[in-house]
């Protein structure tokens, strides 16, 4: 099992009343002794379209270990419920942005011999080819080693014993994905969606010690330089449009940079991107000095 998100039915709000049942287009819902449950993890994409449909507030994403997700066992309930139902998933994967999920239902149903719905055709053509690239650039994502201390995160500016243990040699990884490098990074990917994200100029893990304690726990990291990576317009352009995309995506949004000139653009960067992404929101800057101290905090 993996960490991921997965709903969770509060069964002492649930009423019985099966509105999330029809809401869940994986029909990973069913009514049971006159309450919701889910019946199989991995018929939960985790991306909620039954929360808005639960009028008692008994449904929420939570983060946990669960079984992965398995498109191939939903399109087998997806085929027997129609075309119809079968472009309804299809286009609920691709409003949330699940690329490689809509490209695993197309696989299934070609392994089979099976037509696509006329009604999905739209959908489908919308969504961008597959990402080849080198092995060492496909999407991962795990549970990160420092999961096993449950202690919380400490504060930006926090010196305490935490911040003092997480500076050891032996200190845990609070990487949870991979990649991270901006050029490589799928922003569509899984662990972007609702995620906390981390935006990092590259010096930044090397400035700061206690990184991973400090910074990094608890988020999806992305990291960038402004200055070697965009050097011409149409990079610039592609930054903008994968980092709209993880803004429009995301809960929260931190960004980390140096303090020197320079490395304020991917603050820009950021912020210009924000203007284009489909929501906005609140975008955290911590400014790093070179002497690995905390300069500036500021909210944008």
């Amino acid at each position: 099992m993996a960490l991921r998100q997965i709903i969770e039915i509060d069964e002492e709000r649930c009423s019985g009343c099966g509105d999330c049942t029809r809401g869940c287009p994986e029909g990973a819902l069913r009514l049971i002794d006159g309450k919701a449950r889910m019946v199989g993890e991995n018929l939960c994409d985790g991306l909620g379209a039954c929360v808005g449909s639960c009028p008692e507030g008994a449904i929420r994403i939570v983060e946990r270990e669960a079984e992965p997700y398995e498109e191939a066992k939903v399109m087998e309930g997806m085929v027997r419920l129609g075309p119809k139902t079968l472009a309804a998933h299809l286009e609920h994967l691709a409003h949330h942005g699940q690329d490689v999920y809509v490209r695993e239902a197309l696989a299934w149903l070609e392994a089979r011999g099976l037509p696509l719905p006329e009604e999905a055709e739209a959908i489908v053509a919308a969504v961008p080819p597959r990402f080849e690239a080198c092995p060492g650039s496909a999407a991962k994502r795990f549970t990160p080693a420092s999961a096993r201390n449950s202690s919380p995160r400490p504060g930006l500016v926090d010196q305490g014993p935490a911040v003092a243990a997480a500076d050891s040699p032996s200190s845990p990884s609070a990487l949870s994905s991979w990649p991270i490098q901006l050029h490589l990074v799928n922003p569509r990917a899984p662990q972007f969606a609702d995620a906390d994200l981390l935006v990092a100029a590259d010096c930044t893990a090397f400035s700061l010690g206690g990184f991973h304690a400090r910074l990094l726990e608890g988020r999806s990291l992305v990291i960038a330089c402004p200055k070697l990576d965009v050097v011409r317009d149409e990079g610039r352009e592609i930054y903008q449009d994968k980092l709209a995309t993880l803004l429009s995506k995301a809960r929260s949004v931190t960004v980390a940079i140096m303090e020197v000139p320079c490395c304020s653009g991917l603050l820009k960067l950021v912020l210009e991107a924000r203007e284009a992404a489909t929501a906005r929101p609140r975008v955290d800057a911590v400014v790093l000095g070179i002497d690995g101290e905390v300069k500036k905090e500021s909210t944008y």
